[in-house]
Parts: structure tokens; sequence; C-alpha cells
């Protein structure tokens, strides 16, 4: 797992330096197997956040000779516990996703356990696996899960696209990091999930998912 940089910093340099060094640190290590997790929309190119980030740690590893394991995993759900707070607030969830935008979307819950379930299997099988929830979300179905855990209505406030850079900058984030995330919100939005038509699904659905995080206990703990 390629941690996050700091959203203060330069995250795109931050992180291509980490990928460096556990591609570094596999070399002669003598591990039999290693799974990694990497993003939905996963891209070669430059500045488009962990897309790109991911897409060099992808390839990185199929250069390298220990049996890897890519497991690429939709939008996580607990991007969205930062909204809780605004949620609570004000009845209103801000989203820089269009509201009826359905997305693959997957707790680390079920993330964590596909992972494991590659890490058991034979040295052998390796490759490239999808991993989601049960079904697809949208910003309005996020919305609709926080109203029935809250019991409130709740309503998307879409964050138009020129505002996006500024958005993510009025949240802590240095100027590059903020153009990267942009762009990498750009690509989801414009069609850069990818729709695998057979993705390993998990069971934690979005309801359960946001009711465990509005009572304080969400299932990736």
């Amino acid at each position: 797992l390629n941690p996050p940089a700091d959203v203060s910093t330069d995250t795109d340099a931050g992180e291509r330096e980490t990928v460096r060094c556990i591609l570094a640190a596999l070399d002669g290590c003598g591990l039999e197997k290693v799974v990694a997790a990497s993003a939905y929309g996963a891209q070669p190119g430059e500045r488009v956040g962990d897309l790109t980030v991911l897409y060099g740690l992808e390839q990185g590893l199929k250069a390298q000779p220990i049996p890897a394991v890519i497991q690429r995993g939709g939008y996580y759900m607990s991007n969205w516990a930062p909204s809780l707070e605004a949620v609570r607030a004000g009845g209103v969830l801000p989203s820089m996703l269009p509201a009826r935008l359905r997305i693959p979307m997957v707790a680390p819950e079920d993330l964590g356990k596909a992972a494991a379930r590659w890490l058991a299997e034979p040295v052998e099988r390796t490759g490239l696996h999808y991993v989601e929830g049960p079904e697809r979300y949208s910003a309005a179905d996020v919305a609709a899960a926080f109203a029935a855990a809250l019991g409130r209505p709740v309503e998307v406030q879409e964050i138009p696209r020129d505002r996006w850079e500024e958005t993510f900058r009025g949240l802590g984030f240095s100027e590059p990091a903020a153009r990267s995330f942009a762009r990498m919100t750009a690509a989801g939005v414009d069609g850069g999930f990818e729709m695998p038509d057979d993705p390993v699904r998990g069971s934690v659905t979005l309801r359960d998912y946001i009711a465990a995080l509005v009572r304080g206990r969400p299932q990736d703990r």
C-alpha cells in the first residue's frame, strides 16, 4: 500500500518517491508474493493524482521478479467520511461528482478481505483484479444513506468544476496537490472509472457503511 502524502505538500512528487522506495525495498528481499493496492482508473501520464502514481507502481511491480497481484479498488466509501460534519450541521453533502453519476464504490473492509484472499492463494495466481461493493452508487445514494442514518433530509450540493482547485486549496491542499486532485476528479467524472463486467464484489453496502460511520463505528476500523 503506497501511503498518501501530506496534502499540504506536492503529493505527486512525494508519492512517486515512496513508490521508488517500495520497489527498491523489494529488490532481493526474498518475498514469495506481493499484493499491491491500486485504483480503478489507474493510467499512464503525469499529474493525475493517485491514478498516475499507482499506475507507476503497477508497472514497477510487473518489471520485477516477485509474483505480484494488482488489486484495483473502486472509489473508497471512506472518502465520504469527512463530509459527516457538514451533513450533520446543515443537511448538505458537498460533492464534486455529479449527483446521479453511478460509479464503483467499495468499503476498505472489503478491500482488506480481498487482499488477504490473494495473499493466501498459491504464488502462481497473480494478475489484475478489480474489487468494488455489492453495487454501484452515486452521490445521491450517499446523501440518501446519510439521510436514513441521521433521520433527516440530506441533499447533494454539487461543486462546479471551475471551483474544484479552489475547494481543495480551502481544505489545506498545496497548489500542486489541488491541481493534481482536480485532474484526478475530472478523469473519474469524464469516464475514467473502468466498469469491469465481473469484478470481485464485497459485502458491505453503502447504507451499512454510512450507518456505521454515523454511529461512530466505521466498518474499516
